[in-house]
């Protein structure tokens, strides 16, 4: 099994991301049921900004829920960073004065001022050594700041765990030279853990399982297909990747129940943390 270097898999995720920018919004409301709107209305409810805060939004996509978070926040600031070019022209529609956006990753980002507030919605999981981010987020911020932070966090489920055996196989493992879906969320006391190292005195770090019924087990092929699959299409010819997506389907549908509806589960990581 071999994980991607750091630069190809930078290059992978601005790929990706590049091609689905027209249809981001869309595509991000339909593959998360609606989970990552609900997650930050509730994240900036449990904020304690002050009207006039400066805010930085990792991972800002095409912006316009940047929008809604400066918006809501009255933030005096607000400066989205993403690492997809095709995404930040999507996100001039919304910029305003005191709402900027920004080409880069947070691995390269050198802020010119402290911030009130580092946010990210689903970005962070492509990066990795979450060990030594976190205190390069935390450097980020002012003496007073805080961190709300959302992981996707379903690298244990039947759908994620096929994937990699599947990758693993051959003729797939030879044509995607070794790749597989690398995993970089870690377990949510070690995150509770870095903020108190870094000197956070309140912090709420929780799994939370989310559901949702689709129609039969076979959609959930329907609906990783446009999710982590996306990787292993990249990297294939079409004809191999119908062969890959038939031995998925082969191995993943006798490891769910044969239920209409379908329940269907999937883990989130939330965190918030104030100094």
């Amino acid at each position: 099994m071999t994980l991607p270097a750091a630069d190809e898999k930078r290059q992978f995720v601005e790929h990706m991301f590049d091609a689905i920018a027209p249809r981001y919004d869309l595509l991000n409301q339909l593959m998360t049921f609606g989970i990552d709107r609900r997650w930050r209305r509730a994240a900036v409810d449990a904020l304690a900004l002050q009207p006039g805060a400066r805010v930085l939004d990792l991972g800002c996509g095409t912006g316009e829920l940047t929008r809604q978070l400066h918006e809501r926040l009255g933030a005096r600031e607000t400066v989205g960073v993403d690492r997809s070019p095709k995404m930040l022209e999507k996100s001039a529609a919304v910029a305003a004065p005191g709402r900027r956006f920004a080409l880069g990753t947070v691995e390269e980002l050198a802020p010119d001022a402290p911030f009130d507030l580092v946010f990210s919605n689903a970005a962070l999981h492509f990066v990795g050594g979450h060990e030594a981010l976190w205190p390069r987020l935390a450097s980020f911020l002012a003496p007073d700041g805080q961190m709300a932070i959302h992981l996707p966090a379903n690298q244990g489920h039947a759908t994620h765990v096929t994937a990699l055996e599947v990758a693993s196989e051959e003729p797939f493992a030879t044509a995607l030279g070794g790749y597989v879906h690398p995993t970089h969320v870690l377990p949510v006391e070690v995150y509770a853990t870095l903020f108190h190292r870094l000197g956070f005195a309140r912090q709420t770090v929780k799994l939370v399982v989310y559901t949702h019924l689709l129609e039969s087990r076979e959609s959930v092929v329907e609906w990783v297909k446009g999710s982590i699959l996306t990787e292993y299409q990249s990297r294939m010819a079409p004809g191999l990747w119908e062969r890959f997506l038939e031995r998925y389907r082969e191995r993943l549908l006798p490891r769910l129940a044969d239920e209409r509806p379908f329940f269907f589960t999937f883990r989130r990581v939330l965190m918030h943390a104030a100094r």
